[in-house]
């Protein structure tokens, strides 16, 4: 693994470090393009499990013997890495959980429940993924709150003067997905959160898509609480982070209660540990935090910087390519976008997309996407969906393209 003097990757290199992507499917060489569904693990990432494993496993925060305090203590890196990763002030503010789904549960549930009213709002996004609109839905639906939703044009661009309009004294909660994961599109997140913040409502930041392609930093962006899971960048699935504020934090109820997250239980009363362990109920997984610890010091040793600018010119390539075949129409021509081209063919249906597609070794997403009210905005109901990663090349584009074509040759 390493970067040409330019800052451009040896791709061949950096493939190198994915065990799987020297695979045969179908009798094809694999080219996968579902990165957005879930990303390929690299072999630190896979060492880093078996190491533990084979060398020093024990449950951790329990044990005074040693294979237990060294196993706490690479779970605690790997705490203090994901804070490096996204400049939160404390380590206390990063609490694991099983992905980016629980931790907006958790929010939903320790923050919402808690903290609003009948008659509150919450502010959502039209292109949210369902697991950034159901938390939302049973709370407003039990605490008998309001959710509105930011609407978007046909590019699946936000329509930022209708959330202008919609923001007041009752916002309590405005909770954004960073990167469209069905359109690929770069929200102005900052600019949503900012005006926000002009009400007092607290920020939700769903970076499921967009922790691996682009720098965050929490404080800059003054998010209260941010979500993502390991799975998405390159990390063991399972496992997930939850970011908060140490003040909200502190302030919120326990989302599950149990061993490991308490200070004191008698029969007449419990005391809780502190944040973050007060969220960190029961034996964790372990091996899933190593792992996106190992993960995100892969993604630092590629430099995110260069990621981003690596995966923007297959985004562009490969954008040019499909725009040059008139029987494919992209949904999700957003003037900024991540590496993610979501597609119909004309008079084919998705899964006859991917079936096929995958017969040629190109693994690629068909269906819904967990982003039910985007098809129903563009009036379809499905698309395919090829994703990119800095393991991806040219050749697999070019392989992607051919596909598409083949697809068209057998349906005519």
């Amino acid at each position: 693994m390493r970067i040409e003097s330019d800052c451009n990757f040896d791709v061949n290199l950096v493939r190198q470090d994915f065990p799987i992507l020297s695979k045969q499917m179908n009798g094809k060489p694999l080219v996968y393009l579902d990165s957005a569904a879930s990303t390929q693990k690299p072999k630190s990432v896979i060492n880093a499990i078996t190491d533990l494993y084979s060398n020093y496993y024990a449950n951790i925060h329990r044990g005074v013997y040693l294979l237990s305090q060294l196993s706490t203590d690479k779970y605690e890196e790997a705490r203090l890495a994901v804070k490096k990763y996204i400049n939160a002030q404390s380590e206390k503010e990063i609490i694991f959980t099983r992905g980016a789904t629980e931790s907006l549960n958790l929010i939903a549930y320790s923050y919402g429940r808690y903290f609003l009213n009948e008659g509150d709002e919450i502010i959502v996004t039209e292109m949210e993924h369902h697991a950034n609109i159901v938390p939302w839905q049973q709370l407003a639906k039990e605490k008998k709150l309001v959710l509105r939703y930011i609407p978007m044009n046909d590019n699946g661009e936000l329509l930022l003067d209708e959330y202008e309009k919609m923001l007041s004294n009752k916002t309590k909660i405005v909770s954004v997905v960073h990167i469209s994961n069905s359109l690929g599109t770069i929200n102005p997140v900052k600019y949503i959160f900012d005006k926000a913040k002009e009400f007092g409502a607290v920020t939700v930041l769903d970076a499921s898509q967009s922790i691996q392609h682009t720098q965050i930093d929490v404080q800059r962006l003054n998010c209260d609480f941010l979500a993502f899971s390991g799975h998405k960048i390159y990390g063991p699935t399972g496992i997930g982070v939850l970011y908060g504020k140490l003040d909200l934090l502190k302030k919120m109820e326990p989302y599950q209660t149990g061993g490991d997250m308490i200070l004191s239980v008698t029969f007449e009363r419990t005391l809780f540990a502190e944040v973050p362990g007060k969220f960190e109920a029961g034996t964790q997984n372990i091996e899933g935090a190593i792992g996106l610890g190992a993960a995100i010091n892969y993604v630092n040793n590629l430099g995110i910087e260069n990621i981003a600018k690596y995966e923007h010119s297959l985004l562009d390539y490969a954008t040019s390519r499909v725009l040059e075949i008139p029987q494919v129409k992209i949904i999700g021509t957003a003037q900024e976008k991540a590496s993610v081209i979501s597609f119909i063919i004309e008079d084919v249906h998705p899964h006859d997309v991917g079936t096929i597609f995958d017969k040629l070794g190109v693994a690629v997403r068909t269906g819904q996407h967990c982003t039910e009210p985007v098809m129903r905005h563009f009036n379809i109901p499905a698309t395919t969906r090829a994703s990119f990663a800095f393991y991806n090349t040219i050749d697999d584009i070019n392989v992607f393209i051919n596909s598409i074509k083949e697809v068209i040759s057998i349906f005519d």
